[in-house]
């Protein structure tokens, strides 16, 4: 044990001996009536009493008086306990909120033992230190910006809640930690995680970054995909477990169509990384099937994230995508349409287009109308400027290359799979737009592939005729066209009905609809706004089949279901990291570990113990009258009794 202020010591230098002086100097009088003088001998002594020292006798008074002297001078003096913790006055904690929080190796939760570690390291700030609590997964989120307040910062703690729709990337929490720790000296960075996360490698700390791992264990069996397709008799169901478990394992895996169990089948896996750990099953089940779920049942020896043991998947029948294509006509477009499910593609050589027949998604190959129609848009290389980006020339032989950025911790979606990098162009459009959209493929300078969300709907722009590249002819040509139908109609495409986490619900209606209901996995109803001829639901972060009704005068007269799964092997994959390499500016590459730099103070505990001692010492003190006032209560008692 330390001392912050060991000179508070003194006082007991001080204060102690007068307090052991007033008893020494105490007169000790007390009245007696005699009826000889035979008792003279004792008012003698009594007389001594009256001297100005005299022999110190036992006194608990005087004892629970030093006592508490002695405990409010340590608590004076501040002693502390090291620990692994931080010792900057300028606390940044970044927690960790992502799907494999979830593990129960740590009980009851990795996010749990997150946030006890967060509010131990909120105890070690010194008085007046202050705190900015950032939350990653997903989403990042400021809690809590630079405040001196404990009870703001313990309020921003215990509201961290579990976020699934994203792996934890600490791209922008280290970004603004660099920004806050450049202009505060003293800085410290709190990263609280179990490791599954993604640092980038261009940025330097001007702090020092603490790494404090949550998670012991790594045990785990996942449902890694799971799709029902169209077949000859019916519907195939295809569903595939993964051991991320170090050592063989076994499990039973049962299927249920529209909440009846179907089948059983035991399923053996091998260690990580070997060819058995993958186990795969597909299964012909009857057409009318309109949701399938997969369940893994309870391990013997422990699988520690259970939220990954379940999976839907639902019957695409009837969920069908209109697409109508502007433009003089294209085959290499109109190929990659039809083969993927679901997918209704329609024809236009005018560029007039209506408003009240207008599809889900619009595509205008190399033409710009007047007024843009309602719905999501994909533009390809467009001739003149709209009201959502310009064109201002042409570049000439551009060299592809995906732009240096990253969505969500992960690849952009619809670069999924994707490489341009083998692309040749010939021409495209010089493009300028604004910050609704997300450059993802440049060259030369100029944007190639941008996305985004402009009022209220998706815009995908392609700046290069598909004619004027040889882009038609690789074959990342069909998976960049199902990925940006993907982006512009969720569920659809290849993926068709499956959602991430956290991705909204979208959904053409009909122009008669009055309103778009949405039955969520637990059975709780809600209503999803209707604007440009779509649905969209944004609340989509519970894992489960959802289910949209479209309704017309009170009538339901469209459904349509999605599934939500955690489709996330880097979150399955929950072995927690021991290290994690984070650049300062000092010079070190890996956040800090297991440091006892931390200061733990006990001087709140030794006050309250003072406090107590105090009423203690009253209780003593007092100890006379408090007998005299139960004598008297005792004594009422006894009448009452007698009088009744």
């Amino acid at each position: 044990m330390s001392f912050l202020t060991p000179l508070a010591f003194l006082s007991l230098l001080v204060v102690g001996p007068l307090i052991v002086a007033m008893y020494l100097l105490k007169l000790r009088r007390e009245e007696q009536r005699v009826s000889s003088t035979f008792l003279w001998q004792r008012m003698v002594r009594d007389v001594e009493a009256n001297a100005p020292w005299q022999r110190l006798r036992r006194n608990w008074l005087l004892f629970l008086q030093l006592l508490l002297l002695l405990l409010l001078a340590i608590a004076l003096a501040r002693p502390f306990f090291l620990t692994t913790g931080i010792s900057g006055r300028n606390l940044i904690i970044i927690i960790d909120r992502s799907a494999s929080m979830a593990a129960t190796d740590v009980p009851p939760s990795r996010l749990e033992a997150a946030r006890r570690q967060a509010q131990t390291l909120v105890d070690q700030l010194p008085e007046g230190g202050r705190a900015t609590i950032i939350a990653i997964g997903g989403q990042m989120e400021v809690l809590a910006a630079s405040t001196t307040d404990r009870r703001q910062m313990y309020d921003a703690i215990r509201s961290v809640t579990l976020n699934v729709g994203g792996r934890g990337d600490l791209s922008q929490a280290l970004a603004l930690a660099a920004a806050l720790a450049a202009r505060e000296p003293d800085s410290e960075v709190a990263i609280i995680s179990d490791g599954n996360v993604e640092v980038p490698a261009d940025i330097r700390v001007p702090a020092t970054v603490r790494y404090f791992p949550v998670g012991q264990r790594t045990e785990n069996v996942a449902i890694s995909a799971m799709a029902m397709q169209p077949g000859l008799a019916g519907q195939t169901l295809f569903v595939q477990a993964t051991s991320y478990d170090s050592a063989p394992v076994s499990r039973r895996l049962n299927l249920y169509l529209d909440g009846a169990l179907f089948n059983a089948y035991d399923l053996n896996f091998g260690p990580d990384g070997a060819a058995d750990a993958v186990q795969t099953v597909i299964v012909d089940i009857p057409a009318q099937v309109r949701v399938a779920e997969a369940r893994l049942s309870p391990a013997p020896d422990g699988d520690f994230l259970p939220s990954d043991d379940r999976a839907w998947a639902v019957s695409a029948a009837g969920a069908g995508v209109e697409v109508r294509i502007v433009g003089p006509g294209n085959r290499f477009l109109e190929t990659a349409l039809a083969l993927l499910p679901g997918i209704t593609a329609t024809k236009t050589t005018t560029t007039t287009v209506s408003d009240d027949a207008a599809p889900q998604i619009t595509i205008f190959d190399r033409v710009v109308p007047d007024a843009l129609p309602t719905g999501n848009l994909l533009f390809i290389a467009p001739m003149r400027s709209t009201a959502f980006f310009s064109v201002t020339g042409i570049v000439d032989f551009p060299l592809l290359r995906p732009a240096p950025i990253v969505i969500e911790g992960q690849a952009p979606p619809l670069l999924r799979n994707v490489s341009v990098s083998e692309v040749n162009v010939l021409r495209a459009m010089r493009l300028e737009t604004g910050i609704w959209a997300r450059t993802l493929v440049e060259g030369d300078g100029s944007p190639m592939l941008l996305a985004g969300e402009r009022e209220g709907r998706r815009i995908v722009v392609l700046a290069f005729a598909l004619q004027d590249s040889d882009l038609p002819l690789q074959i990342a040509f069909p998976l960049l066209i199902s990925n940006i139908i993907g982006y512009l109609a969720p569920g659809s495409g290849l993926e068709a009905s499956q959602i991430a986490p956290g991705q909204p619900l979208v959904v053409a209606v009909d122009p008669a609809v009055t309103a778009v209901r949405v039955v969520r996995p637990d059975g709780r109803v809600d209503t999803a706004p209707i604007q440009g001829g779509q649905a969209i639901y944004a609340d989509a972060d519970a894992l489960g089949p959802y289910l949209i009704e479209q309704v017309r005068d009170n009538q339901v007269f469209g459904q349509r279901h999605f599934a939500i799964n955690l489709f996330m092997p880097e979150e399955s994959r929950i072995a927690p990291a021991n290290e994690l390499s984070v650049p300062q500016v000092s010079g070190l590459q890996q956040a800090v570990t297991r440091e006892q730099v931390g200061r733990q103070e006990v001087w709140r505990w030794l006050a309250a113990a003072a406090i107590l001692i105090v009423v203690i010492e009253w209780l003593v003190y007092q100890r006379s009258s408090l007998a005299y006032v139960r004598q008297r209560f005792r004594l009422a008692l006894t009448a009452r009794r007698r009088s009744t």
